[in-house]
């Protein structure tokens, strides 16, 4: 007998927060159920946080419920203030709605939007909040929200002291709107979110409550972060991105390659659908043989499959096994998405620490000369020891610690 959706959350660790949890579970064990996830488009792509409630989406459907992707061209416009310390720069209109057309598309492979009674459904709210009038939402939906249990919710208490505009306060409002308009054009009864949603969430679940008397139930899973207290999904070159032009399979797959032997466990039960039974038996084998990294590139391979496919996560894998049994040798083979740059002719030969601040292969000449200087890095499969090595025109293989290689093109 298949484990029960909610038993299933809860047993990856996938639940933060959940409203009448009991209820919940039996909702959703009596029949399918309808079950949405938001994405406000603030930026071209999704990054991998996004992953955690999109795959809890295909979890559901898995199950036999309906999920809908709501896509928040209408509350781009105007900002969560969740998680942020300050105000968001307001994004021009036509740059959401170009932003939000590529979601549209992105979150498309990882759910069925085409067969049967539980095919996803994909929404803009653009649609009905850009119809709303000003008067009548005040007093028919408005009425419904006091302000102290607003001004009481942590996105807003948390910013009361840097200050916060009418505009973002005003958001918890609107997505709670987003769930009243989805329970009466879809009989959606549940949203899910990140644990930085909660407020949002309740509040959506509450004007369903006041407005039809309906009952309608919220779930919240853990943002994820690191056990080393580093930022999730951020590299030493930036944000790993769900677009394959923004981050490619082979730096998807090197990415999850390098989790910590601490962090793997949490992350093979967050981002993959490997059964719970195998993924301990795979914990088990690496902490054995910590070596053989069993479990990381079991979830390298998992994940980047996920996100880019079967070929080019093969690729990726045979990329990555070049790039470090023969790191010169990758100079003859352009495949494989190892991340790469060409540096303009300089009137000098470039010292090697500027050549990795150049190439974003570091964030800063500091930590560039620091890795130099610790050893960390190898050209062509040498060592350099000097911090003033140059570097003529040419091409080259450079290492930066144990497993990030680069491809380096400096014109003549």
């Amino acid at each position: 007998m298949a484990t029960p959706v909610l038993t299933d959350f809860e047993q990856r660790g996938l639940i933060a927060d959940v409203t009448a949890p009991s209820e919940f579970g039996a909702h959703l064990a009596a029949a399918s159920r309808t079950v949405y996830v938001g994405f406000d488009p603030t930026a071209d792509s999704l990054h991998i946080g996004s992953l955690v409630p999109l795959l809890a989406l295909r979890r559901l459907q898995r199950a036999g419920h309906r999920p809908i992707v709501l896509v928040g061209g209408g509350t781009g416009l105007i900002g969560d203030p969740a998680g942020k310390p300050g105000e968001r720069a307001l994004s021009p209109q036509e740059q959401v709605a170009v932003y939000a057309t590529r979601l549209k598309a992105q979150v498309r492979p990882f759910l069925d939007f085409d067969r049967g009674p539980h095919a996803a459904i994909l929404v803009d709210n653009y649609e009905w909040l850009s119809r709303l009038e000003v008067i009548p939402f005040l007093r028919d939906v408005g009425k419904h929200f006091g302000v102290g249990s607003m001004i009481a919710r942590e996105s807003v208490r948390a910013r009361l002291g840097a200050g916060i505009s009418y505009t973002e306060f005003s958001y918890q409002v609107l997505q709670a709107y987003d769930f009243l308009a989805l329970r009466e054009r879809y009989d959606c009864t549940a949203q899910l979110g990140g644990s930085d949603q909660w407020g949002n969430i309740t509040a959506g679940v509450e004007l369903i409550r006041r407005v039809s008397g309906d009952a309608a139930y919220g779930l919240t899973m853990p943002l994820v972060t690191k056990s080393d207290g580093s930022k999730f999904g951020k590299t030493e070159t930036g944000t790993v991105w769900l677009d394959p032009a923004k981050t490619s399979a082979y730096e998807m797959y090197q990415f999850w390659l390098n989790t910590a032997d601490a962090d793997v466990e949490r992350f093979l039960k967050y981002f993959t659908f490997l059964e719970l039974a195998d993924v301990d038996t795979l914990v088990r084998e690496s902490r054995s043989a910590p070596e053989k990294r069993q479990a990381q590139r079991a979830l390298a391979r998992e994940v980047t499959r996920l996100v880019h496919g079967d070929a080019a996560t093969r690729e990726a894998e045979r990329a990555g096994q070049r790039a470090f049994d023969d790191p010169a040798g990758i100079l003859d083979d352009e495949g494989g998405g190892i991340p790469g740059s060409v540096l303009p002719a300089s009137e000098t030969p470039r010292p090697v620490w500027r050549v990795l601040r150049d190439a974003d292969i570091v964030a800063s000449t500091s930590e560039a000369r620091r890795l130099i200087q610790q050893g960390g890095v190898e050209v062509n499969r040498r060592r350099i020891v000097d911090i003033g090595e140059t570097l003529p025109p040419g091409r080259y293989a450079i290492k930066v610690g144990k497993r990030r290689v680069y491809r380096v093109v400096i014109e003549g």
